[in-house]
């Protein structure tokens, strides 16, 4: 059931955001006089269509879409759609109108700065989609993070390797001071940040990072570190086999003997305590006490940990705006870097790119509103600034050319525009099987 959920959020995401796309091209072209041919959501490969407006029993039951100037439909591979327009060169290879004089209504016959418009309305309407979904965000359910002031890390094997000690503090990023724990170790990246200063006990120490080693971290499901949860109780649960023995405020500092100021440190210990009986020390109200604590079969002592604490700010209708404004601002500077650093062999983001199985991880087991809308921005940006990028077969190569059009005075030939597709479109094929590869690997 989980799959199959994880599943349809996919579709459903990917879906909106393909019709999004198309249709701000398709909004322009009808706007400037340009026939558009088809408008398909998936691709119709091999001519073979789950819905079309032309053919087969929508066209029985509605007859008068048949006489519709564009054919509206659904194909069979969802790898993305298309709207292809009239007298243009694109991912159809559909030449057939290079056999007669321009006409009027087809692309080629427009000003460049209409035709500019035309291929940029696909981004400009991801970009302004991602806008208004996180300006509802922000005004529905606000914005809640985990303060890096006041949290120390708890490090793994890479984090202790990089030279960061559990209970670090960190303190600040090449001079600037993090707000957001969540967001430190892409900050640490995305920037090559090369000096960290964290507070260890007492004393200030900076920590001078090794870039090398940046690509490991990209690479590693669990990064350098994570915030440390100290073992504080805030509540008893229903049914607990230690009601009367723990309370909330304790804070529990060793297990059997063994130091667990974090919660993290005190899991294995409880783990292999299961069904039996440990002896904790615990701090209650400035006194040490020793408490013997019963563990369950899964290695659970029945109680609720204190979480690290989380900052929540929540705006009215019109200071909404601004934030939704300002996080996909942020938005869209970080995915920037991210491609910088994909496109920089050494760091080996490359390994990190995903395809659709990959999109699929990151949707809930379960639904949720807040997640599903906020990843539908993040992959209207991530598609956005995608199609931005000056290869041939994306919109980016046909704003370039068009670009150089208007500078120089010169418009490309359509011969140099056929093979300059044909060459983007196999570099983007090879982007796909990296993609899909790097799924199977990490699946492995």
């Amino acid at each position: 059931m989980t799959l199959i959920l994880k599943i349809l959020q996919v579709i459903l995401a990917l879906s909106v955001l393909i019709v999004i796309h198309e249709a701000g091209h398709f909004m322009w072209a009808k706007l400037f006089g340009i026939r558009v041919d088809k408008f398909f959501l998936f691709f119709d490969a091999g001519g073979f269509k789950l819905l079309s407006t032309k053919e087969g029993w929508f066209s029985r039951l509605f007859p008068k879409w048949k006489g519709k100037e564009t054919e509206y439909g659904i194909g069979w591979l969802p790898l993305g759609g298309y709207c292809k327009i009239n007298g243009m060169i694109d991912e159809s290879m559909d030449t057939s109108w290079q056999a007669h004089e321009p006409q009027p209504y087809e692309f080629r016959s427009k000003k460049p700065w209409q035709r500019l418009l035309v291929m940029a309305g696909g981004v400009l309407n991801n970009f302004i989609f991602a806008v208004l979904v996180f300006i509802v965000i922000s005004g529905i359910w606000g914005r809640s993070y985990i303060a890096n002031e006041g949290n120390c890390i708890y490090v793994t094997p890479l984090g202790e390797e990089m030279g960061f000690a559990t209970g670090d503090r960190i303190l600040s990023l090449d001079g600037k001071v993090p707000e957001n724990f969540g967001t430190i170790q892409a900050d640490i990246v995305r920037n090559n940040v090369q000096k960290v200063q964290v507070l260890r006990g007492t004393d200030t120490t900076d920590i001078y990072l090794d870039q090398s080693m940046f690509g490991q971290v990209l690479n590693s499901p669990e990064g350098m570190f994570t915030v440390a949860v100290p073992f504080t109780v805030s509540g008893i649960a229903e049914g607990s086999p230690n009601t009367g023995r723990l309370a909330a405020g304790d804070r529990i500092m060793s297990l059997d003997g063994q130091p667990c100021p974090f919660l993290q440190d005190a899991r294995p210990v409880l783990a292999s305590h299961a069904n039996a009986t440990v002896d904790a020390s615990v701090i209650r109200a400035g006194d040490t006490l020793l408490v013997p604590l019963q563990v369950d079969s899964a290695g659970m002592i029945g109680v609720y940990p204190a979480m690290p604490g989380v900052v929540s700010e929540t705006y009215n209708a019109i200071t909404a705006i601004p934030a939704g404004i300002s996080l996909a601002g942020k938005t869209i500077g970080g995915y920037l870097k991210d491609l910088r650093l994909v496109a920089t062999p050494k760091t080996q983001a490359y390994k990190s790119v995903g395809s659709f199985i990959a999109i699929g991880q990151v949707f809930p087991n379960k639904w949720d509103w807040y997640q599903f809308l906020y990843i539908l921005a993040l992959l209207s940006i991530m598609l956005g600034v995608m199609n931005l990028l000056p290869i041939p077969g994306l919109d980016g190569g046909h704003i370039v050319f068009t670009l150089y059009e208007m500078i120089t005075g010169k418009k490309p030939s359509d011969g140099f525009l056929m093979v300059a597709q044909l060459i983007g479109m196999a570099f983007l094929l090879l982007l796909m099987f990296l993609a899909f590869g790097n799924d199977i690997r990490r699946f492995l």
